[in-house]
């Protein structure tokens, strides 16, 4: 029996296999691959069992794709593969006794949030894409968000995983010992199709405050993002948008935010309203002395008014330029006001509009390239996205900071890696997939 053939007699109309139907399936949010052979839709991890063994009888690879939310390539085929769609695996049940929930994959991240609210509980990791990308996108990305600067990020919160291997072999392990589901998190389904999680949930903080204040320029706010996490504070979010980001976000709400002005929004959050009030008085104090102008929130509905504007970066954004790459890196705390300023400065240098945003309390940066293929060649595009990889690694930062390497940023592996370094992660990915069928052409250069 047929590959196609095998397929429709396990799956049916789950099998996805004329072109109109898997052309979607071709797509992230930023990059195109070739169109797969087919795209299939589990619905247990039996399924995805059989579907591993399946490929391997045909000697096709799989590619796991969740949401299509992504922005490294990472759930993109290169060539001729099967997709593995994991949307309708999406059994959510919480635990609010034991603070966890078992999520699978196709669940998303709102929902999780959703769920466990009514329990006073809440799940921190909260990429933009919430409402849109799954918890196996984000497991195989380590995807952040806002809150990662005092929260963490998605590997944070992982009690236990289950995922099927390379050769078809289910595992369902927690995080002791040998941290096995470690290794997969943020692999990109290189090294499983991660089917299940055991997440762990916090309770609701009680109290919050936020501000907002404006720099004359970038650099300036974040040397007070650095001053102000030295004396101490540990917000909940830090989030920054340049003078670009703001301007665009203004002409596309109007909701009267000064023009040419840095962004910086600063939430603080606990059970203790002293201590809360106390860590915001921290980064004030220090936004004031270094030239900004603080506007605190007086209650949730103008703090809510303030978080739509960082909510509103991309569609804002989407407006300026037909396409952008948007490009992921993390640096140090204490050098990101040199990186923010040699950011700006190969913006200019290359002639191109280059936006920068992102979770800057941790050092996660996403400095947008925009740009018009029909008068900007893609070429120039792209040595600048190199570009950027290198001012982070030369300041000891990395290429990602929760977008993943994929195949945008395999090319800048060698450079961000020793040659014993990649042969150890090889001989990983060997040992979990020796039959290389689980997204071949990403992350490994």
């Amino acid at each position: 029996m047929g590959l196609r053939e095998e397929l429709r007699a396990a799956f049916g109309p789950r099998a996805l296999l004329s072109p109109a139907e898997k052309g979607v399936y071709r797509y992230d949010a930023i990059l195109v691959g070739e169109a797969p052979l087919a795209v299939v839709l589990p619905e247990s991890t039996a399924e995805v069992q059989a579907l591993v063994r399946l490929s391997q009888r045909h000697g096709v690879p799989l590619v796991p794709r969740g949401a299509g939310s992504g922005l490294s390539g990472g759930a993109v085929p290169l060539g001729e593969a099967l997709v593995v769609a994991f949307t309708r695996m999406t059994r959510l049940e919480v635990d609010p006794l034991g603070r966890t929930a078992w999520a699978e994959p196709g669940v998303t991240t709102a929902q999780l949030s959703q769920a466990a609210r009514p329990y006073g509980l809440f799940y921190p990791p909260d990429p933009a894409s919430s409402h849109t990308s799954t918890l196996g996108g984000n497991l195989g990305e380590n995807a952040g968000g806002p809150l990662c600067f005092k929260y963490g990020v998605t590997g944070d919160y992982v009690l236990e995983l289950e995922w099927v291997d390379g050769e078809g072999e289910v595992w369902r392990l927690s995080r002791e010992a040998y941290d096995l589901p470690g290794l997969l998190i943020g692999s990109e389904g290189t090294l499983g199709l991660i089917t299940g999680a055991r997440l762990r949930l916090l309770p609701l903080p009680r109290y919050r405050a936020t501000l907002m204040a404006l720099f004359p320029g970038v650099e300036a706010l974040a040397e007070a993002v650095s001053q102000g996490i030295a004396l101490g504070a540990v917000p909940a979010k830090l989030e920054f948008m340049d003078k670009s980001a703001v301007n665009a976000v203004e002409a596309y709400l109007g909701m009267g935010l000064p023009r040419d002005r840095a962004l910086l929004l600063v939430e603080t959050d606990g059970d203790d309203r002293e201590l809360v009030e106390e860590e915001l008085s921290l980064l004030e104090r220090t936004a004031l002395e270094l030239g900004a102008e603080v506007k605190r929130a007086r209650d949730e509905g103008e703090a809510e008014a303030l978080w739509r504007a960082r909510r509103s970066v991309s569609p804002a954004l989407g407006r300026l330029r037909p396409k952008r790459v948007n490009e992921d890196i993390a640096v140090p705390r204490s050098a990101l006001p040199r990186v923010v300023g040699e950011l700006e400065a190969l913006g200019r240098a290359f002639g191109l509009l280059l936006v920068q945003f992102g979770h800057i309390g941790d050092g996660n940066l996403h400095p947008n390239i925009l740009y018009d293929p029909r008068l900007e060649p893609e070429e120039r595009v792209w040595a600048l996205a190199h570009e950027i990889a290198r001012v982070a690694l030369r300041h000891g930062g990395v290429l990602s900071g929760e977008h993943g390497i994929g195949f945008m940023k395999r090319p800048f592996m060698a450079e961000a890696l020793d040659p014993a370094t990649l042969g150890f992660l090889r001989r990983v990915k060997a040992a979990l997939d020796p039959r290389g069928v689980l997204n071949p052409g990403k992350v490994l250069p």
